[in-house]
């Protein structure tokens, strides 16, 4: 065996790839670094639902086996994290929930396949909030997932085990949804990488729905690169899949270099007004100096759509979940009450035990919405909204390239400060109208606020998110990398990934509910 480098699980994906291809290390020993952490940390943060180490190793060991012969491909042995609610056979899929708590997926989701085809090696189940409702990871059926930079606060939702795990190092790459922003918040929240692809790019084969014309599958990591490295994985045509698109997968790691000379960047007003914090407005704005400085040309742009889209998102999203989650009846899979004394009462007590209060709250406004005489009053007339939204982006497109602004009006919060949900959704305003739209856009972190500072003492992450038009994932992660060559916000650490017997790490109270496959 050879002698692992200490820090290996601060390595980029490219460091890991060299690493691999010059047998300074084996996927095996890889592999079984980065369980080692997830042994150690993870019983503070809660970011896994389930750990597949037996899986794991036996994909390393095939791994390792394809180098020996000349087989590998370039992510070959690399591990990864899969959130929850894609689809793995023969391993607990259970979206968060008590209701898909006991579900063995019996095939694989097109993204699982994806990395399994292209080597890359799953070291678990991430945590989210239920079925992907919400925006802090805290109405997971397995307990909150706690931010590595501070463990009072929320790591964001819903995507907040996949963000967890990269933030604290217990792995390089991890797979994400995002409905309203659940790929980009937490990797604000955590001081990550994370890109939501135009809508179409990725498969939702095996994706358990919560909004089908909105969900959409992306990659979370440290930096731009690294993700270019995942989405070229996760992207392509699946014909199983009819919101697929048959469209060629640009090579995003060739496009990386990019010249930023000339592009220009749309600074929409209404995204720097009232209500966003001081420190993130700052260094939002320090960022786009950056860009400038690199030849960007800033534009003023109006998106006067801006305040009506979380009322539409909040209509369209709950009648798709109302329709989506009716399936969970307790008649074909996932959780059954006991002893139903006739079929009204096995619906009703299966539904109520089986969902959380954020689930039940959405589906009960989605089926209100979808009710007779409140159809064209609410849900029709926010459609027509979300199309004045798509004209809105679009029209700002002739005057920019990109759209930039802040991922989320504030740094993460202290876990269990948003009791009222409607303060939690107004937390979305900035992502929501790109996933009603259906147009990529990536967020990477910009600084850190110091107003407030967590129990660790130390400032939290701020993230920049730039919006592109559709099929402009290529240009989203260039502009990014260019960023990350004049900064390392991407890669300073968590105080607990550093530091696993920290103060803060003795304090956290949520141990972990994970359980190995």
């Amino acid at each position: 065996m050879s002698t692992l480098p200490s820090d290996l699980h601060q390595f980029s994906v490219r460091q890991l790839t060299a690493g691999l291809a010059s047998k300074h290390f084996s996927s095996v020993e890889l592999t079984g670094h980065y369980l080692n952490r997830i042994q150690q940390i993870d019983s503070q943060l809660n970011s896994f639902i389930t750990v597949t180490p037996e899986i794991a190793l036996i994909q390393a060991q095939a791994a390792d086996l394809r180098r020996s012969k000349g087989e590998a491909g370039p992510l070959t042995g690399i591990p990864l994290a899969h959130k929850d609610i894609f689809c793995t056979q023969g391993v607990r899929t259970s979206c968060g929930s008590k209701m898909l708590d006991n579900f063995i997926a019996p095939y694989n989701a097109h993204v699982v396949e994806q990395c399994q085809n292209a080597g890359l090696i799953m070291l678990g189940k991430t945590n989210m909030d239920e079925f992907a409702m919400g925006s802090s990871s805290e109405s997971s059926f397995y307990g909150p997932v706690n931010n590595p930079w501070s463990l009072d606060r929320v790591p964001g939702g819903s995507s907040g085990g996949a963000a967890v795990v990269i933030a604290a190092d217990l792995a390089p790459l991890s797979t994400g949804t995002d409905t309203g922003g659940s790929i980009r918040q937490p990797a604000s929240f955590c001081g990550l990488t994370g890109i939501k692809p135009t809508y179409g790019r990725v498969s939702r084969y095996g994706m358990i729905a919560y909004a089908s014309s909105l969900d959409q599958g992306g990659p979370m990591a440290r930096s731009a690169e690294d993700c270019a490295w995942l989405l070229g994985v996760m992207a392509g045509h699946d014909e199983r899949d009819s919101t697929s698109v048959n469209r060629p997968v640009d090579d995003y790691l060739a496009a990386l270099n990019q010249p930023l000379q000339g592009l220009r960047i749309g600074l929409p007003r209404q995204y720097f007004a009232k209500g966003l914090d001081n420190d993130v407005r700052e260094h939002v704005m320090t960022a786009l100096k950056a860009l400038e400085a690199r030849g960007a040309v800033l534009v003023d742009i109006d998106l006067k759509t801006t305040d009506a889209a979380i009322a539409a998102y909040y209509l369209i999203a709950p009648a798709e979940a109302s329709s989506n989650l009716s399936r969970y009846d307790g008649v074909r899979f996932g959780h059954r009450c006991e002893a139903p004394t006739d079929l009204n009462d096995l619906y009703r007590r299966s539904r109520t035990e089986g969902f959380g209060d954020e689930v039940q709250r959405r589906i009960m406004i989605g089926t209100y919405a979808l009710s007779a005489g409140y159809y064209d009053a609410y849900y029709l007339k926010a459609q027509k909204i979300r199309r004045l939204i798509q004209q809105d982006f679009l029209k700002a497109f002739e005057q920019c390239d990109v759209i930039a602004g802040p991922t989320a009006p504030s740094v993460a919060y202290a876990l269990g400060a948003k009791q009222d949900p409607v303060a939690m959704y107004l937390g979305d305003i900035y992502t929501i109208a790109v996933n009603l739209a259906g147009l990529p856009a990536i967020s990477a972190p910009c600084g850190f606020d110091t107003t407030y500072q967590g129990s660790t003492g130390k400032p939290l992450p701020v993230g920049l998110q730039l919006i592109g038009n559709y099929w402009s994932e290529a240009q989203l992660l260039s502009v990014v990398h260019q960023y990350q060559q004049e900064t390392d916000w991407h890669l300073r650490r968590a105080p607990l990934a550093m530091n696993p017997e920290s103060p803060d790490s003795a304090a956290s109270s949520n141990s972990s509910t994970a359980r190995e496959a």
